[in-house]
């Protein structure tokens, strides 16, 4: 079966159901083991280390707690993290995909605390809060 085009699909509600599914799939995953190994004690992704030290370099006074959701929607952070991202196409996999991510680190995936980003973005920010001490679930 032939995938549709992109410009055909408008906004398929199958489409967004399976995307959910799938984000709230990895949300749950990563609390579980989040709570369970505790932070800093596995690695999101191969490249960890590097990706937290660019991060740093580029995003070094963005407050990581508790989120702001303007440091990632406004017209002038959008610009700046697709820079930072587009960076990561080839080494970090699906680095553009949609997630979602906790908007304070010290609550779990609620409606009123998850926002949606992309998988670079959640990527930074939960590497981050593992190495500076915030997740402390």
């Amino acid at each position: 079966m032939a995938l549709p085009r992109a410009e055909d699909t408008g906004n398929m509600v199958e489409m967004e159901m399976q995307w959910a599914v799938k984000a709230m799939h990895h949300a749950e995953t990563y609390m579980k083991l989040l709570k369970s190994v505790g932070p800093g004690n596995f690695r999101l992704c191969p490249i960890e280390d590097e990706l937290y030290e660019d991060f740093r370099k580029n995003f070094p006074d963005l407050k990581i707690d508790v989120l702001d959701e303007e440091d990632f929607k406004s017209e002038m952070a959008k610009a700046k993290w697709r820079e930072f991202m587009n960076k990561y196409e080839h080494s970090v996999k699906d680095y553009n995909f949609g997630s979602l991510l906790r908007i304070d680190c010290t609550g779990d995936y609620t409606e009123e605390n998850t926002m949606f980003a992309m998988r670079t973005q959640f990527l930074c920010i939960e590497i981050a809060r593992n190495k500076e001490g915030y997740n402390k679930i």
